[in-house]
């Protein structure tokens, strides 16, 4: 299992990004999907995960301003970022998992927000 995010940069405060991972070894529609994210000096944190083709969840901190999607036909997960602040600035990486297992992670892009 391989899984290549890509899309993160340098983007003032209020901007958007939006983020992408291709994920390849096996079929994962049956997989949950998600972003996570780690700040400098910070624990990793959930973002958003896609469990099923519609049951998305959000952390707090990100809901009405993240947009997280998937595509089953081509392994792919999205995260559309808007309004981006400062405490957004963080490794983003890409996550499947199969039920409770640890699942598999990417190798992490790097979103820096400056105010």
């Amino acid at each position: 299992v391989q899984l290549q995010a890509s899309g993160g940069g340098l983007v003032q405060a209020g901007g958007s990004l939006r983020l992408s991972c291709v994920a390849s070894g096996r079929p994962f529609s049956t997989y949950a999907m998600g972003w996570y994210r780690q700040a400098p000096g910070k624990q990793r944190e959930l973002v958003a995960e896609i469990v099923s083709s519609s049951a998305t969840s959000y952390a707090d901190v990100v809901k009405g301003r993240f947009t997280a999607s998937r595509d089953n036909t081509k392994n792919t997960l999205s995260l559309q970022m808007s309004n981006l602040q400062s405490e957004d600035t963080a490794v983003y990486f890409c996550h499947v998992r199969w039920g409770l297992t640890p699942g598999y992670w990417g190798q992490g892009t790097l979103v820096t927000v400056s105010s």
